[in-house]
């Protein structure tokens, strides 16, 4: 009985997944054309923030190029161009403050959370001061 089945439902199950992937358009990736300009500006604020804070600088580069990918990416899920050009200043330092609490949680093991969403919220002010204009 369980072979009946297959031979019965398969074919139209394989027919149907290729019709829905052939006719049905993906959604484009989020992150816009300015991820490498933010992932840049983020890994320079947080080797910034590292050396003033007397951590290690290369950390935080790294945390800091995932907070701006990490604001990118949540900028480019608005949908039309229009909505992308007005950024919300507070988003971004939400987006920031929780992508440097994330990042940090990845690379240092947590130690300093609260430092790096602060980092995190400052790159996201700056990333959107610099895109505001």
């Amino acid at each position: 009985m369980n072979k009946i089945l297959k031979r019965a439902f398969m074919p139209s199950l394989l027919a149907a997944t290729l019709t829905g992937v052939s006719f049905i358009p993906a959604r484009p990736a989020s992150a816009d054309d300015k991820i490498l300009e933010d992932t840049a500006i983020g890994a320079g604020v947080g080797a910034v923030s590292g050396l003033i804070r007397g951590r290690s600088v290369v950390k935080g580069a790294i945390n800091g190029a995932g907070t701006g990918a990490a604001i990118n990416g949540a900028n480019g899920l608005r949908g039309t161009h229009r909505e992308r050009e007005k950024r919300s200043i507070i988003q971004d330092a939400a987006v920031g403050a929780a992508a440097g609490a994330a990042t940090n949680g990845i690379t240092n093991g947590g130690r300093g959370t609260f430092g790096s969403a602060a980092t995190g919220a400052a790159t996201g002010v700056i990333i959107n001061k610099i895109r505001s204009k």
